[in-house]
């Protein structure tokens, strides 16, 4: 559907919603709060509810987030704009509210982790309590960070994790699991419609070339001829999720039945060592560049692979992109913005 497309009848109800668990993207139009909405992820699902016929309300303090990644949006009546930090409390009326809302690369969360833990935990107290109010369904997007440097693989959503809770990924990575702790909490006690679900390495255009994860990190130190830098000996492993799959997961989880709260795991199974991710992209985009080594960070997995067995069954969701085709529309997006002026940058 086209972003100007008709708007219909605005009117849904639980069973209505749970009715059309599998859609994938529910059929009637909706108030849909999206937190965190101008930042990678936030972006393509504003994109994509926008395109189903919903009325979106992208919210974001812009400490991570790109106005660039929404300018194209802002032609769209149905879309709205807020600058606002979900550490301080929000009214606003919604039917459904997604809670992307909080840096989720190390560089940016250790930058202020006092912040970093706030946002987890008093963003999601304040989003809980306007659901609350409000009667919406809210979707809490967690990460497979809770699962820590694991014992048990591939990652179960019945596993416990084994996290540090004082290390330097710690606000993070605790600030999550407290965070799901209180959506369950509020469900349990207040009734509230909530989703949980725990979101694996995910890549795709619009991620920062600054954000120091390791697939934008590699593109961009390909792209600009630099040495391409692995932590460790390069055989620890990860799995990539192209964001267009990640996205159709997030919103199928929204429409699923109010009796599945999640946790759900959200990931591309297909498991890489770090050492041949930096291979694949030297080779598509055919740089010259050098693998060096550093020494590992602090509590870095040594692997990581989600069981996405629940997904499958209850959501019929699986990713359909693979990493080499994922890589070669992320390389051409860098490629792009890499050209781009300075001056134009700053300006967006």
């Amino acid at each position: 559907m086209n972003y100007l497309g008709r708007i219909r009848a605005r009117s849904v109800k639980s069973s209505a919603r749970d009715a059309n668990c599998l859609s994938g993207i529910h059929h009637a139009p909706k108030r849909v709060l999206v937190t965190g909405g101008a930042g990678f992820l936030g972006s393509h699902l504003c994109e994509t509810l926008l395109a189903s016929g919903h009325q979106v309300i992208c919210l974001d303090n812009f400490s991570t987030g790109m106005r660039r990644n929404i300018t194209h949006l802002k032609r769209v009546d149905r879309f709205n704009v807020i600058a606002h930090d979900i550490v301080h409390p929000l009214d606003l009326e919604v039917d459904e509210i997604y809670n992307l809302a909080c840096p989720a690369s190390p560089p940016h969360y250790q930058a202020d982790p006092i912040h970093t833990t706030k946002t987890c935990v008093l963003g999601s107290l304040n989003l809980l309590e306007l659901a609350a109010r409000t009667g919406a369904r809210i979707l809490q997007a967690s990460t497979s960070e809770v699962y820590g440097d694991p014992n048990v693989h591939p990652q179960v959503e019945s596993y416990w994790g084994n996290v540090n809770s004082f290390g330097p990924r710690s606000c993070y990575d605790e600030g999550k699991r407290c965070a799901e702790t209180l959506f369950f909490d509020f469900h349990n006690t207040h009734g509230v419609e909530i989703k949980i679900i725990r979101i694996f390495n995910t890549y795709g255009p619009r991620m920062r070339p600054d954000d120091g994860r390791v697939v934008s990190n590699f593109i961009v130190q390909a792209l600009t001829g630099q040495d391409i830098t692995i932590y460790g000996d390069g055989s620890q492993t990860r799995s990539f999720c192209f964001v267009d799959d990640l996205i159709s997961g997030m919103v199928r989880m929204m429409a699923s039945p109010s009796s599945l709260t999640g946790p759900v795991n959200l990931g591309n199974p297909g498991e890489f060592t770090i050492r041949e991710l930096a291979e694949q992209v030297i080779g598509l985009t055919g740089s010259r560049s050098q693998i060096i080594h550093r020494a590992l960070p602090v509590d870095d997995p040594r692997q990581r692979r989600p069981d996405i067995s629940l997904a499958m069954q209850e959501l019929d969701w699986r990713p359909k992109i693979d990493l080499s085709s994922g890589l070669r529309q992320t390389i051409d997006y860098f490629d792009g913005l890499l050209t781009r002026p300075a001056r134009e940058l700053e300006a967006v």
